[in-house]
């Protein structure tokens, strides 16, 4: 596809004498296509040059011609608006997306690059809750965008294996173990021990320190302890394997915390040796106060590690093992000060300069029932696996009301029923809390998975109803210059900068929204053309026009996780 950006980059650096590379990444798309497909804002170039903005835009207004590609160039106040060639964009973007398939977008950008992506990372003998959702969502879609841009990309569940937890739950499991049964519904019988034996140890300190010393006892591989460990861990990735199983999420590996228990001397040593580990009340510590990053732990003063010690154990790991160029953390935002201690405390580690540069703690809100606060703890939480099967069971009831004679009626509420739920975790910026809401999760009316999902089932419907699909070289492409097929055509020409911008930012919520645009944009396109029409000129443009859409919702969406439903 033309690179209209990189076309008007290339006039407005000849035209300044400045760098290509620097003026296009200056280059804005306006508000509305009426102020230009386009636009430079001159105030960039205004220390360099020693001109006010609307000076230098008058000015390099002069040296620019337009051609082929560019039909005209406007002032408005200090910006430079360019208005490109409604033929010529129409023309790339249509045989494009008949040339790539369901490849559009998709390019060598990220070809002999290493990505990392830990997400997911749920704890063992916990319940998967809504909180893991959206960590889950989001990491597998930007997995699923790395791969696409050709990155070579790993995904690590990073589990939540080890840790003082462990001790409480084999003291639970040891004092009331034979009350439960743990084959029918684990993660429930494991939380019930965890929230006895969590209240248990607020009330009596010395079955906190045991649990503390079970710990310890799964360091030095006492045998009940690992075995009972090893129950609580088998138990809870099959039961986590049936959510994957339904969002369509896959990782590359299942090294969690414990997977670093034999690794983390090296980094004691590394630390010792590189002189910033020192000796506190018995602890050992990482002062970053000199950085306004308070103390890193390494060690407590019973000898036991801690979170940070085992991540930098995987930074190390992953460094050595994946070479990366950047490795992704998709953790919430609590946890900021501890991936900027860790982040600091790696170049100590002797680790080369691109994959410490190529750390990166991709944050997300949190999500919160209406009521507050989820905690494991407590017992209050929105298990996932409930959720998903409440949202297939809300479609299909519509489905049995509405249309009682569809075919595949469960297949089909299976899509937008998760289709459903995936959107509205992703929707919007990741870093904004996300209240979870029944009804607002599971609405599927508006800026929802099941809207993106209804515009793709009418475009196969059109094309369905036109039984066939003209080629690229049928179609008269005067016949798409109405503002509505426009509309639609720039946004269609804005997928792959999307897709470039996801990768950039690591926020696959701009994915969803440009899904949703495109989505509304088609929507008036059907409105106000006939498509099935008696000219068959004019019917050949607008059900190609109707099939590219069509392909590019289903490519953006699979990208996100969402499968698209054949009817609804």
């Amino acid at each position: 596809m033309i690179d209209f950006k990189k076309i008007i980059g290339e006039k407005i650096a000849k035209a300044a004498e400045i760098d290509a590379n620097e003026v296009t990444s200056y280059i804005e798309i306006p508000p509305n296509t009426d102020l230009g497909d386009y636009a430079f804002p001159c105030f960039k170039l205004a220390k360099v040059l020693r001109k006010a903005p609307p000076a230098i835009a008058a000015e390099l207004k002069e040296k620019i011609e337009t051609d082929e590609y560019i039909s005209r160039v406007e002032i408005v106040g200090g910006y430079l608006n360019f208005y490109i060639n409604r033929m010529a964009i129409t023309a790339s973007v249509l045989k494009e997306i008949e040339d790539a398939g369901d490849k559009l977008g998709a390019n060598n950008s990220g070809e002999g690059k290493n990505v990392v992506i830990d997400f997911s990372s749920p704890n063992i003998a916990k319940p998967f809750h809504i909180g893991h959702l959206r960590n889950t969502v989001i990491g597998s879609a930007l997995y699923k965008i790395y791969k696409y841009l050709g990155y070579n990309t790993t995904g690590v569940n990073h589990l939540g294996d080890y840790g003082t937890q462990f001790g409480k739950m084999i003291e639970g499991y040891t004092r009331w173990g034979n009350e439960y049964n743990l084959e029918e519904n684990p993660i429930d019988q494991c939380m019930d021990i965890y929230v006895r034996i969590n209240n248990l140890c607020k009330e009596d300190e010395e079955v906190l320190e045991k649990c503390r010393e079970n710990f310890k006892k799964i360091e030095e591989g006492d045998p009940y302890c690992v075995k009972i460990w090893n129950m609580f861990k088998d138990l809870s990735l099959k039961e986590f394997q049936k959510i994957y199983g339904m969002l369509g999420v896959t990782f590359d590996s299942y090294n969690g915390e414990a997977f670093y228990s034999d690794k983390m001397d090296e980094v004691v040593d590394k630390l010792e040796a590189a002189g910033v580990l020192t000796d506190s009340e018995g602890a050992k510590i990482v002062d970053l106060e000199d950085k306004g990053l308070g103390v890193c732990m390494i060690k407590k003063s019973n000898d036991s590690t801690t979170y940070a010690t085992r991540d930098l154990a995987a930074v190390l790991y992953r460094a050595r093992n994946y070479d990366f160029d950047k490795c992704l953390y998709v953790v919430a935002y609590e946890q900021n000060l501890h991936f900027k201690q860790i982040f600091e405390v790696a170049k100590n580690l002797g680790i080369a300069e691109k994959s410490l540069n190529g750390l990166e703690h991709v944050a997300y809100g949190m999500v919160r029932l209406t009521t507050g606060k989820m905690s494991t703890r407590e017992g209050t939480v929105v298990k996932v696996d409930e959720l998903l099967q409440e949202a297939i069971d809300r479609v299909e009831k519509v489905i049995e009301e509405k249309n009682p004679d569809m075919e595949n009626k469960h297949e089909e509420a299976t899509k937008i029923g998760l289709g459903a739920v995936i959107f509205n975790n992703l929707s919007t910026s990741i870093i904004k809390d996300l209240v979870f809401d029944w009804d607002i999760a599971l609405n599927f009316n508006g800026e929802t998975g099941p809207y993106i999902q209804y515009v793709y089932v009418r475009t196969k419907s059109v094309l369905e109803k036109a039984g066939y699909v003209p080629k690229f070289e049928e179609i008269n492409l005067e016949l798409l210059q109405d503002k509505s097929s426009q509309n639609v055509i720039t946004t269609l020409y804005n997928f792959e900068n999307v897709l470039m911008n996801v990768a950039s930012k690591n926020d696959p919520s701009l994915l969803a929204r440009y899904l949703i645009e495109l989505s509304q944009n088609y929507s008036n396109f059907y409105n106000d053309n006939k498509i099935i029409d008696d000219d068959k000129d004019i019917q050949n443009a607008r059900v190609y026009l109707t099939k590219c859409v069509g392909q590019v919702l289903k490519t953006g969406a699979s990208l996100l996780g969402i499968q698209m439903p054949n009817k609804m």
